[in-house]
């Protein structure tokens, strides 16, 4: 089965988010892995950018109600016309879900991914607290590669087997 690998992060991302974005896409292109991602700029960009150069397959599920704003290195784009909302279907089509820099939609997809038991990877991204005390559900990675390291792992302990085909 290919695992699905969610990259989350934001659509005015610093040249450096981008930089890890593409990265990212690049090694879990070499491992065989698509990325889902929202199809727009920034991360979303740089991902697929990256996923693509190493002959990767990228998804991107897309807010507005048609694909104007979809970024060139979208392979396989789902048009939603459903705007934030998509954030949901963003997180939980992966596996896992690397989240890269990122504003508030980033929270909120980060959010949505705690809510529904995702594994979330943090490559500089959001630190979120309750009471003082930071949430330890986001596993933080060091760099890129260690990224998809820990998406790749934590996506492969709890990925859902494929359905049995009908045999003719």
């Amino acid at each position: 089965m290919s695992l699905m690998i969610s990259v989350i992060g934001g659509d005015a991302a610093p040249p450096e988010a981008v930089a890890d974005a593409e990265a990212v896409g690049r090694e879990l292109a070499r491992r065989g892995c698509t990325v889902v991602c929202g199809g727009r700029g920034g991360v979303m960009e740089g991902v697929c950018r990256g996923a693509r150069e190493e002959g990767g397959h990228t998804i991107g599920i897309l807010p507005g109600p048609d694909t104007t704003d979809m970024n060139p290195y979208v392979e396989f784009p789902i048009v939603t016309g459903i705007g934030y909302a998509r954030n949901a279907i963003v997180v939980l089509s992966g596996h896992a879900v690397i989240a890269i820099d990122g504003a508030y939609g980033t929270l909120s997809e980060i959010a949505h991914a705690l809510q529904f038991d995702r594994p979330v990877i943090g490559l500089g991204t959001w630190h979120i607290a309750a009471n003082g005390r930071e949430d330890g559900r986001i596993i933080r990675a060091a760099n890129p590669l260690d990224a998809v390291e820990k998406a790749v792992a934590a996506a492969r302990s709890r990925a859902i087997p494929e359905p049995e085909r009908p045999r003719d």
